[in-house]
């Protein structure tokens, strides 16, 4: 094929576009791969605003994570399903947004037997984030909070339950024996909420009592903004607050005296750093979303409706993780 379709940021802070552009060719020392399903996630959004620290050169084709066919590769056999991943995809090259993608062998990883594509693009991020943020980083069962001596006397609240990233830390945490309290926006994220998991809608007389109560030994943040600094008062002292994500606001103020006094811990969740534990964690754990032990959603959506998922992500109105499924192959084309 000498053309594909594809998924293409134009101007920062501009809706993406599908359209028809040049199909890349197998080279050697590199794999050809064809995408099934391409992730859309915050960092793409995020990359695409124009802010971030690094800058594809426009125009380029979105999409940092996918799960694709093999259709040439030196390492791994045709017609194996793989994760694409790192390499620099959707960054400093042309990223999974796309019907074919052309990248280094060592960024493909071979998807668990039973998985289906949309999982396959989509599984790694929430999963690998969550488990990071509690065990290497929170230290889940052994931070040494007075009257904690295991995960069982944790009590946990992940702000943004409703989430991807937020969902699977509280399965996570409920795995392992913890009290889990689920941050949602109203009733309807409470009903997409894990089973086990307790529901708290925080509003502003809830906050302040939870201010004075302070249950938490663990908190888990997804959302960031300005509102941080609130929810580590839930946390009890000697306590720590695992920041992962910022959906809510990129800027957060610390009462640098009152947070003292608080005595607890902010820590920051920077996977880029971490892809070794990642990778761990994601051997370790992917079986138990195939077998279903452990949920994650996804919707999909076409091309053309990519900016779509832009949209619903600034709102907060998206269900799990995003991706896009690229048009159906046409006859003859390489598979």
């Amino acid at each position: 094929m000498s053309t594909m379709r594809a998924v293409r940021v134009h101007d920062w802070g501009k809706p993406p576009v599908a359209e028809e552009v040049s199909a890349p060719e197998h080279q050697e020392g590199e794999s050809l791969v064809r995408i099934e399903a391409a992730a859309v996630g915050h960092l793409d959004r995020t990359v695409a605003g124009g802010d971030f620290g690094v800058k594809p050169q426009l125009p380029y084709v979105g999409g940092v994570e996918g799960c694709g066919t093999v259709v040439a590769s030196a390492a791994l056999a045709a017609g194996t399903r793989v994760m694409l991943r790192g390499g620099g995809l959707g960054l400093t090259r042309d990223g999974t947004w796309a019907e074919y993608v052309r990248l280094p062998e060592k960024n493909l990883v071979v998807v668990p037997d039973g998985m289906g594509p949309a999982l396959g693009a989509t599984y790694f991020v929430p999963l690998t984030t969550a488990a990071c943020a509690l065990q290497s980083i929170g230290r889940l069962g052994d931070w040494g909070v007075p009257e904690v001596e295991s995960a069982a006397d944790e009590v946990v609240i992940v702000a943004g339950a409703a989430g991807a990233v937020g969902s699977m830390v509280a399965q996570l945490a409920l795995r392992e024996g913890a009290r889990v309290l689920g941050l949602v926006l109203d009733k309807a994220q409470a009903d997409r909420l894990p089973d086990g998991v307790e529901p708290l809608l925080a509003d502003a007389e809830r906050a302040a009592t939870l201010g004075k109560e302070r249950p938490a030994t663990l908190l888990v943040d997804t959302l960031g903004g300005q509102h941080l600094s609130d929810r580590m008062h839930w946390v009890r002292a000697g306590g720590r607050a695992v920041l992962i994500g910022y959906v809510a606001g990129e800027d957060a103020t610390l009462d640098l005296p009152n947070w003292l006094l608080q005595d607890v811990a902010l820590l920051p969740t920077n996977m880029m750093r971490r892809n070794r534990e990642a990778r761990k964690y994601a051997e370790e754990l992917a079986p138990l979303l195939v077998s279903g032990e452990l949920t994650l959603t996804v919707e999909e959506f076409g091309f053309d409706e990519a900016a779509t998922i832009f949209d619903r992500m600034a709102t907060g109105d998206l269900t799990g993780r995003a991706v896009l499924r690229p048009p159906a192959a046409p006859e003859g084309a390489p598979a």
